[in-house]
């Protein structure tokens, strides 16, 4: 586990106020900018924080304090822990509440469904069950299959967005992308819709008579001064 030093704003405030150390070994040290400890010592930001005494707190040695205030190019290095406590490192399925574990067949069922691509292993992870628990839900093996309604395993909490989203995008890593007959495509390519010939005309340009128009406006012209004629009369 790597070391981190406590409270880093307050372990600059108490160094500006208790050592000769520079702006930039206690920026150093707290991983702040200098500026930030600059202001910092000119009573500027940090206001209302009470400095944490780094050498109580067993992080630094008085000897390591003086050895950096006498060299402004030396870096201060925490002390070594007296205890070392070990990472803890999760194995097996995640725990899931007793009052959550009625929900956890509908959410296998809703991952099955909605995201194929994830494992069996991923799925265990994300809501605490077993490997058979989730075959035989998706060979509709188990004992209660006819009642199951799937479910959002984020809606019901056994799960977060994140992880979710997490272990999704780690099984569709390296997966092909789908054809156009998986994503059951119906349209033509825009290159076989664009393959026309230049002689291409409308049916309905074709069968117009340019002729044939001008006689039948010619004749509504003439039965219409007819009818006028007739009116005079």
């Amino acid at each position: 586990m790597a070391q981190q030093l406590l409270m880093p704003k307050a372990t600059a405030v108490w160094l500006v106020d208790n050592t000769a150390l520079s702006f930039e070994q206690i920026a150093t040290f707290c991983k702040l900018h200098p500026l930030e400890v600059k202001a910092i010592a000119d009573g500027e930001s940090a206001q209302g924080i009470k400095g944490l005494d780094p050498i109580g707190t067993g992080q630094l040695s008085r000897d390591e304090i003086a050895r950096a205030e006498g060299n402004p190019n030396h870096k201060l290095k925490l002390s070594e822990p007296k205890v070392r406590v070990p990472d803890s490192k999760r194995k097996g399925p995640r725990y899931t509440p007793v009052s959550k574990r009625q929900d956890r067949p509908n959410a296998i069922l809703w991952l099955v469904r909605n995201h194929p691509e994830l494992k069996d292993a991923q799925i265990s992870r994300l809501v605490g069950t077993t490997k058979s628990t989730i075959e035989q839900i998706r060979e509709r093996t188990h004992w209660n299959s006819t009642n199951l309604t799937a479910m959002d395993p984020v809606t019901l909490g056994l799960c977060t967005q994140i992880d979710l989203d997490l272990e999704v995008e780690r099984a569709s890593k390296g997966r092909p992308l789908p054809t156009a007959a998986e994503l059951g495509a119906t349209l033509e390519a825009s290159r076989e819709t664009e393959k026309l010939p230049f002689s291409y005309e409308r049916e309905e340009e074709k069968e117009i008579d340019a002729d044939a128009v001008f006689s039948k406006l010619k004749a509504l012209k003439s039965t219409r001064q007819d009818e006028d004629e007739d009116d005079n009369y």
